[in-house]
């Protein structure tokens, strides 16, 4: 307990001066004032309360004006908002369209190598074999899996049921390593599949329509170019629309595949169209790369160093690059929604200015009647607080509503719908705060310091 006496200088006083000031009073007849520390609370929260009501009311007396600061507030939190949502959107999109090829997929195709060694007026075409990817798959110590592809386009697929032309792909059991290649019915190949080159196909799931309209695939037979092949599997549909060349591919061992469909062409017996690879690690993609055209380079006697002996298409390295761009993206993205966001804190300074210049009286009269420096700027710091905490809200949920919204819609390849980023969104809300609270604070408290005379003289 407190204990406070009319006749003591102190209201607060140590115990044992209270105990002997309760004799000293007790003695002169006088009852001693006890405030516990249940009434001090409630009797502070009450002070709280009535500041609060002040703030909302003097709000309320200029609808207007405080209408607009909020909206411009608002505006500003959901714009910064919604541009970077828009911007991690595209971002997510561009990851899950590289995804569906598979993960930090590397690719090798042959290009030109000297007619004629040491020349550089002279070119030739030249072909991967076979040979070459066993040897990088022997020698090479930065892949996770690599896969030799061998791409025949001109095989004629007819079921009991229809026919179609599609793109028949050779590869290694290790292909589903590599690339995307989800399995719903049925089974991938095994390596067993491949060393006794057994006729057994993985179908697409676009060709579905056309070779097994409407009927189960998986142990039935197709045929292709004339010889029967059993159906083991069908893959799941690859990316958002359809659109990927997977879905309209057959996948068949790469061991049938050059026992039955070799190339055509008469220098291409053991060739192979191009390499799909994976690194270990996804920081050393480009020393894999420089590993495969070491080794390729060597067997095939050319300068592994020529630009034009190899077409590669890296994927972590076009991955990288995206990132590069969004970044730059969200930067630029960021710095309109922050100067959009400081039109906001503007309107706040200019709010609070005004308020405070206008109130300067009424601070003056307030403190006469014995208002506390830390009571006027309570009623300023929550004026300030109501301000940018509620207008913020506002324009997160604006943001809110209208990504979810976007999100009921179809979208494009390669972009989804905008993100709600929070660490954005608690950025946006504490600056525009803190903005409010300094515009509101530092002119009160010029007024609050001032004497109540000198304040009540300003007009």
């Amino acid at each position: 307990m407190r204990r406070l006496w009319n006749s003591h200088p102190d209201p607060y006083v140590s115990i044992q001066d209270g105990r002997r000031g309760l004799e000293t009073t007790r003695a002169a007849g006088i009852k001693p004032h006890v405030v516990s520390p249940v009434a001090w609370g409630a009797k502070h929260m009450r002070n709280l309360t009535e500041i609060v009501r002040q703030s909302l009311a003097t709000l309320w007396a200029h609808k207007l004006r405080s209408f607009l600061t909020m909206f411009g507030i608002a505006w500003g939190v959901g714009s910064l908002l919604l541009l970077v949502g828009l911007g991690e959107g595209f971002r997510s999109g561009q990851a899950k369209q590289l995804a569906n090829l598979g993960q930090d997929i590397m690719f090798s195709f042959p290009g030109r190598i000297p007619a004629v060694a040491g020349s550089s007026l002279s070119g030739q075409t030249y072909y991967f074999t076979y040979d070459d990817y066993l040897a990088i798959r022997d020698e090479a110590n930065t892949l996770r899996a690599v896969s030799p592809v061998l791409n025949r386009e001109d095989i004629r697929a007819v079921s009991d049921y229809g026919s179609t032309n599609g793109q028949v792909f050779g590869v290694a059991p290790s292909y589903n390593d590599i690339r995307n290649v989800p399995v719903g019915p049925g089974r991938w190949f095994n390596d067993e599949d491949n060393a006794q080159s057994r006729r057994v196909a993985i179908v697409g799931w676009e060709l579905l329509k056309n070779v097994f309209p409407g009927r189960p695939a998986v142990g039935s037979t197709i045929l292709l170019n004339g010889i029967r092949f059993d159906v083991i599997g069908v893959l799941s549909k690859v990316g958002q629309d359809g659109n990927n060349g997977t879905n309209a591919r057959i996948f068949i061992p790469i061991g049938t595949m050059r026992d039955l469909f070799r190339l055509k062409q008469d220098s291409a017996e053991n060739a192979i169209s191009f390499l799909n690879y994976r690194p270990i690690n996804k920081a050393d993609h480009l020393i894999a790369k420089q590993e495969i055209h070491d080794i390729i380079a060597r067997r095939h006697g050319f300068d592994p160093k020529l630009e034009d002996a190899f077409e590669d298409w890296d994927t972590i390295e076009n991955s990288q690059r995206v990132d590069k761009i969004f970044n730059a993206m969200d930067y630029f993205l960021g710095v309109v929604g922050v100067v959009t966001l400081g039109l906001g804190a503007i309107g706040i300074v200019n709010i609070m200015l005004v308020s405070v210049s206008e109130r300067t009286r009424e601070i003056g009269l307030r403190k006469a009647l014995g208002a506390t420096h830390r009571n006027i700027l309570t009623q300023f710091f929550v004026e300030g607080m109501f301000l940018t905490l509620f207008s913020g809200g506002i324009g997160l949920l604006l943001a809110s509503g209208f990504m979810t919204l976007l999100g009921m819609l179809p979208s494009p390849e390669g972009f989804d719908t905008p993100q709600l980023v929070p660490s954005s969104a608690a950025a946006a809300i504490l600056s525009l705060a803190i903005a409010g609270i300094a515009a509101g604070l530092y002119p009160a408290r010029q007024a609050a310091l001032m004497a109540p005379v000198e304040a009540l003289r300003q007009e």
